[in-house]
């Protein structure tokens, strides 16, 4: 993520996105103390950095923002360990032909304010975040719904200032007729940016993404910025993933290095991820509180394509590129083993992953690849730059990446270091990457066009790159139009496996939760997002 983020842009080295249910699938417990009392009303720490942007689920694509919203909202579906749709908010969702969904809800459920959720209260948020006016960086996640081309055209003045495709039926009712038929959809809707928004958002939206107000497991308690967020247990939460705890502090810091020491203290209770320079020795150090896991996240590195540097570029540059990065050796080294080099661009554990998609140009193949960069004309000016956070354990692995690169081609490659995860948000936001940048994707929803669609579609709001290519843009539109899920799927294994001809991105690795967490809690797992499964987490009485 991931936010993300769409989605989640992952802000550290293996992590983060979206917060899952309890429902989400989770690693071995094996270092909870199940014998251990424990008090109900205890809150605990978790790590995060400071969110890019206000606490607006439409607002959110990194996951030190997502995290929290995750918290504090429960929209209609989420997955289970197997990427099988669970109803949160939602009593069913019904479709004949993929194309018009009606959604019941479950009777009872309230905001933090008290107020009903009802079928206006999605309906309403969706019309909103959709707008343009409102400018919500997830917007597009609304295009597949019919009527979006008229909310927020790409030329020319808008048409409407609501979803002709959105219909309350009653109040705990409403219909969803998209554009086009789309497979996948259902999945879709377990992404944040579809949760509802009380009637009391409206009044002072800005106000709301700095006090929000939800209707998930938490509510909201305080917001220090650049300092911590801090959410209560909601007693009034009628999901399937209640709290076990009292609430969450989710404590900022622009160091994983200077968290690890605060683990080891025991203050602060849940990290998400180790440092690299403490790969070596933190199994060592924490012993059953020690995480090492998979989840469904990838790790490129991304083209700015908007810039001088790449505009028409031949992708045999791009290509050439890949092929220097030796991965296996910079895994086992710098990262200690706690990723695996990536074969394709979808992540592992999704629906539609495949092996090898991406052929030879993952492979370390220095030869090859100084050919390569040679044939398509050379890298312009010779020389790139690798945009990355520096408060998220990347320093290394971009020196041992641009080292790579430079010894098998005699490109000249530095890191460009941001002060933070926001600052680099930012500058991608702002089109002012100078050359390439380090891009993290968690998924949203365990399906290939995640990977795909949600990133390298033109105008999906996760290609902050600037990448555009018409072939791909209709194979996306054939694969979304697909008539079954299984056929969608197929179709989109298919484009991934064209994608080396365009090189939209270069894949580097598949994520790990190398993680820990305090001996104050018990209880911890970690999704299949990669974010510790909050809700479940459990204090230690003192």
């Amino acid at each position: 993520m991931r936010g993300a983020k769409s989605a989640k842009w992952v802000a550290i080295a293996a992590v983060v996105a979206l917060g899952a249910t309890a429902c989400g699938g989770g690693s071995d417990d094996k270092g909870s103390d199940s014998k251990a009392a424990v008090d109900p009303n205890g809150k605990f720490s978790v790590e995060v950095g400071e969110p890019q942007n206000p606490l607006q689920p439409a607002n959110t694509m990194e996951s030190n923002g997502s995290i929290v919203i995750r918290s504090l909202f429960s929209g209609l579906v989420d997955y289970d360990s197997s990427g099988k749709i669970v109803y949160v908010n939602a009593q069913s969702v019904d479709s004949k032909d993929n194309k018009t969904f009606t959604v019941k809800l479950k009777s009872g459920w309230k905001f933090h304010d008290g107020t009903p959720v009802t079928a206006d209260s999605y309906v309403k948020a969706w019309n909103w975040a959709a707008n343009p006016a409102n400018k919500q960086t997830n917007s597009f996640w609304f295009s597949d719904i019919q009527g979006y081309d008229d909310v927020a055209p790409a030329k020319g003045k808008p048409k409407a200032t609501t979803l002709s495709g959105l219909k309350v039926v009653d109040d705990n009712t409403f219909t969803i007729t998209l554009s086009k038929a789309l497979p996948y959809f259902v999945y879709k809707l377990g992404y944040e940016v579809f949760d509802p928004l009380p009637e009391s958002f409206y009044k002072d939206p800005k106000a709301a993404g700095q006090h929000p107000i939800g209707n998930g497991p938490y509510k909201f308690v305080s917001w220090q910025h650049n300092k911590s967020i801090e959410v209560a247990k909601f007693d009034g939460y009628k999901g399937p993933n209640a709290a076990k705890n009292g609430g969450v502090i989710f404590k900022n810091y622009t160091s994983l290095e200077t968290a690890y020491q605060d683990l080891k203290s025991n203050n602060v209770d849940v990290l998400r991820q180790i440092a690299p320079k403490d790969l070596p020795v933190y199994k060592q150090d924490l012993g059953d509180r020690a995480v090492d896991q998979a989840y469904s996240a990838i790790q490129t590195i991304a083209v700015a394509y908007y810039t001088k540097q790449w505009k028409d570029i031949d992708p045999k540059v791009i290509q050439g590129l890949s092929m220097a990065i030796d991965r296996n050796t910079i895994t086992k080294t710098v990262l200690q083993g706690t990723r695996e080099p990536a074969t394709g661009w979808v992540a592992k554990g999704v629906l539609g992953y495949q092996p090898n998609a991406a052929g030879d140009v993952t492979t370390y193949n220095p030869t090859k690849a100084k050919a390569l960069i040679k044939e398509g004309g050379g890298v312009p000016g010779n020389q790139i730059y690798i945009q990355y956070n520096a408060d998220g354990g990347h320093k290394e692995w971009v020196e041992a990446v641009c080292n790579s690169i430079t010894n098998a081609t005699g490109v000249k490659c530095s890191g460009d270091s941001k002060a933070d995860f926001q600052a680099d948000l930012n500058a991608r936001d702002a089109h002012e990457v100078k050359s390439l940048y380090r891009s993290g994707w968690v998924l949203d929803y365990p399906f290939n066009a995640n990977f795909i669609r949600d990133l390298y579609g033109t105008k999906s709001d996760g290609n902050q790159g600037g990448f555009s290519n018409k072939t791909i843009d209709s194979e996306i539109a054939a694969a979304d139009a697909a008539p079954t899920l299984e056929d969608s799927e197929k179709k989109y294994q298919e484009i991934e496996k064209q994608l080396p001809n365009y090189m939209p991105s270069i894949p580097l690795w598949y994520y790990k939760v190398n993680a820990g967490y305090s001996e104050n809690v018990t209880g911890v797992k970690y999704a299949q997002d990669g974010d510790p499964i909050l809700t479940g987490v459990q204090v230690k009485k003192k």
